[in-house]
């Protein structure tokens, strides 16, 4: 396998250099001659086999393979009586000249292969009305054709571009509005505790308490701010459903459940000591479990799937594993999630936070989402005291 993978040419163009080459020798065995012979020779046969091997290097250099091809079927065609025809192997090496090159190059190459044609296959008299036509005729189809893909490819792509850089915005959107909720909810709590500290100021202990939880607020809503900052968006349509709770890392087991329920046999385990983590943390360790088994119930088939949450002193990492033959889902309107871009959306949240992400087939069958995101110690320490204060 090694060996494969070594050599200058892909599978695909040995295949259609044979295929070519197959159809060339036909060609040769079964027409006739310009002279009405039918003259079949072992060196007609080796300058036909020998004019295709310039195929397998027709995608790094196109025009090089074409004018070897020229060359090749023109000294054929004068050494040993050939049939009229133009050849499916200068119909592939011309085709791909006119999808990879832009068209002047193209022009000249078709020029150049219409000439070479009607010379070599007519040298020394002159032609029939129909065996002049064919080969230009030809030519225009091959080069018409390949432009029309080449367009139709651009369109494609154009399109790919378009939705992908609207999934974006969409998704940032999205992470706009729950980021907004979640500051909203430390400005609140900031309000509760100035008020706290104020009615009961004549009590030290409390008060101390109180200014621990509202500084712990006041960085956590900062760091969040600045988030919110970097993927805010203009234009955004207002709410017309009241705002919902953010799930985090505690609601994972109701996810679980809802993944049985649905029909996909889920197993869920949580390594290390639970604590608190930040909201935006938390709602994305969520969100990203949630877009793993929506894939793997729409993608893996009759399979298992795993939710593994661990806790680590300076991180916490998010695994969905499944045991189906899941395949990785297109960044496109065929993947994952409500809005069809699961992908997209859990990598713009785990970098948000400076993680990583790692999505792919399993060496042993099946298909892993594995989310790293670090956590810093003064992060896990301002959740712990705002967990605590939210329980008082």
């Amino acid at each position: 396998m090694s060996n494969a993978r070594e050599l200058p040419w892909a599978h695909s163009d040995a295949l259609v250099a044979g295929g070519a080459c197959v159809m060339n020798l036909l060609s040769y065995a079964f027409f006739n001659a310009p002279d009405g012979r039918h003259a079949v020779s072992v060196a007609g046969f080796l300058f036909v086999a020998l004019a295709a091997l310039p195929l397998l290097a027709r995608r790094r250099h196109p025009v090089a393979a074409l004018a070897v091809v020229l060359v090749l079927d023109t000294a054929a065609t004068l050494i040993v009586p050939l049939p009229r025809h133009f050849g499916a192997v200068l119909v592939v090496a011309l085709y791909t000249v006119a999808r990879a090159r832009p068209g002047l190059v193209t022009a000249i190459a078709a020029a150049a292969t219409v000439s070479l044609t009607l010379l070599s296959q007519n040298i020394g008299h002159v032609p029939p009305w129909q065996d002049a036509v064919v080969p230009p005729l030809t030519t225009l189809i091959v080069v018409g054709t390949a432009m029309a893909v080449n367009r139709w490819q651009a369109e494609v792509a154009a399109n790919r571009r378009l939705l992908a850089d609207r999934a974006v915005a969409d998704e940032r959107r999205r992470i706009a509005r729950e980021l907004h909720d979640i500051v909203a909810h430390h400005i609140t709590t900031m309000q509760l505790m100035v008020g706290g500290a104020r009615a009961n100021v004549a009590e030290p202990e409390v008060v101390s308490e109180a200014l621990v939880t509202l500084e712990s607020s006041g960085r956590l809503a900062l760091r969040e701010m600045r988030q919110l900052l970097d993927v805010l968006r203009d234009g955004d349509e207002p709410e017309t459903t009241p705002a919902q709770p953010q799930p985090g890392a505690d609601d994972l087991g109701r996810l679980v459940e809802e993944s049985r329920l649905a029909g996909l046999p889920t197993d869920f385990g949580v390594h290390g000591q639970r604590r608190p983590l930040p909201p935006t943390v938390g709602l994305t360790v969520f969100r990203i479990a949630q877009e793993a088994l929506t894939n793997a119930r729409r993608h893996a088939g009759r399979a298992r799937a795993s939710v593994r949450l661990t806790y680590r002193q300076n991180r916490v990492t998010i695994e969905v594993r499944d045991d189906g033959g899941g395949t990785l889902p297109r960044e496109g309107p065929s993947s994952v999630g409500s809005g069809g871009y699961g992908l997209i959306g859990m990598r713009e949240r785990v970098a948000l936070h400076d993680g990583t992400l790692t999505v792919g087939p399993q060496a042993d069958g099946g298909f892993a989402v594995v989310a790293d995101l670090p956590l810093t110690t003064d992060e896990a320490a301002e959740a712990a005291v705002q967990h605590e204060g939210a329980r008082r």
